[in-house]
């Protein structure tokens, strides 16, 4: 049954997982049917004192909508939190993540995916707050891109004045799957104490010529050793998902997303 005009959504979700506790939770968006229509989705986490959240945000929207999202979290100490964020959907999306690792020895996960074609866009901006001492965080966010899609990255990672002993590494790669297919990438590090360790970069580019001549040099067709390394680009992302069976299923999709068998 399709939209009789154009809609608009507001979804808000609130996970609070408390001290000592265990979560995994998965938040997915998709369209049961065709037409223009607005997401304005707000999810908040708060993380208790030695707990443990791991969180996946899977955006598949219509082909038409659009995706205007945020995403806070807080953690306490000694805390853990794994957010993965994937989007394969919408014409147009953008995803604000903030994170505050509010207290000593908290551990922050950041992935994500997307995987966008034809004349899509998407925008991801991530905010990593280190307010406190003796936390680590670690960002990965991959992006594959064809035809005319476009995608965007800015991620800023404050380090406040006393969170000393911070480990924190952000990465963003992006591969151009066609000669119209944009990226644009932009790390980001504010650092207020001196005694840390934080590394940053991004890379923009198509598949590699080396590793293609490798593979099809071992008989593989040009279309089948294309296939293989852009699977493996989204790959590396999925394999840093602690909960098999959400791994598993999004592991279909992107296969599907990319072609691959």
């Amino acid at each position: 049954m399709g939209l009789e005009g154009p809609v608009v959504s507001h979804p808000r979700t609130l996970i609070v997982v408390d001290r000592g506790a265990q979560a995994a939770v998965v938040e997915t968006y998709a369209a049961l049917a065709g037409g223009v229509y607005w997401t304005n989705a707000v999810t908040e986490a708060v993380v208790g004192e030695g707990a443990r959240l791991e969180l996946f945000r899977v955006q598949r929207e219509g082909p038409e909508s659009f995706q205007v999202a945020t995403t806070h979290s807080r953690q306490e100490r000694d805390s853990y939190l794994a957010l993965h964020v994937v989007a394969v959907g919408a014409a147009l999306a953008r995803h604000d993540v903030s994170t505050v690792l509010d207290g000593a020895g908290a551990e922050l996960i950041l992935n994500g995916l997307y995987l966008l074609s034809g004349a899509q866009h998407a925008d991801h901006h991530t905010v990593i707050d280190h307010a406190q001492p003796h936390c680590a965080s670690h960002e990965f966010f991959n992006g594959v891109l064809a035809e005319r899609a476009r995608g965007v990255f800015t991620g800023r990672i404050i380090v406040r004045p006393g969170a000393q002993r911070t480990d924190s590494k952000q990465t963003n790669n992006n591969l151009l799957l066609s000669t119209e297919a944009r990226a644009d990438s932009q790390p980001q590090l504010e650092i207020y104490a001196d005694d840390v360790k934080c590394t940053h970069g991004s890379t923009v580019g198509p598949i590699d010529q080396n590793q293609l001549y490798y593979l099809r040099s071992r008989g593989l067709s040009p279309e089948a050793a294309r296939s293989i390394l852009t699977y493996g680009f989204g790959a590396e992302i999925l394999d840093r998902m602690r909960h098999p069976d959400v791994r598993a299923r999004l592991d279909r999709l992107v296969r599907e997303r990319l072609g691959g068998g």
